[in-house]
């Protein structure tokens, strides 16, 4: 998961979280508004469920934020199992390039003696045979 994807749950979350709480106080505003119960008696209510739904809102931007500071730890630990697998393959790959230009530069050694030999074997029997035409 991406950066941006993650900025976006926690912004979706947090997003959430907020209409959740204006949601609950409109709503237990407006059903102690129309409950036929006296001044006194009303704003008691209203007050105990102010007092309820600040609570859970709380508890909700308390997971909220042991979620986010979850995935923000695993999220880590996998960037940091991503980057040592990365290094050991680039030690790996450089110690088969290394192989690989050390066994071509072999061939290349051999391939060079053996047109060495092959040119002088074809100048002596070169050399032979203009011995023998002369």
């Amino acid at each position: 998961m991406s950066n941006i994807d993650n900025q976006n749950t926690v912004g979706n979350t947090s997003s959430f979280a907020k209409g959740l709480f204006i949601g609950g106080l409109i709503g237990a505003a407006a059903a102690l508004l129309f409950a036929p119960k006296p001044g006194r008696d009303l704003r008691s209510d209203l007050s105990d469920k102010i007092t309820v739904v600040a609570d859970k809102t709380k508890d909700v931007a308390s997971v909220v934020s042991n979620k986010a500071t979850d995935l923000a730890k695993t999220v880590s630990t996998k960037t940091e199992d991503v980057a040592k697998t990365v290094s050991g393959s680039k030690d790996i790959i450089l110690s088969s390039v290394a192989r690989a230009s050390a066994d071509v530069a072999d061939e290349a050694v051999k391939a060079d003696q053996e047109i060495m030999d092959a040119a002088a074997q074809a100048a002596k029997e070169t050399q032979k045979q203009l011995n023998t035409t002369s």
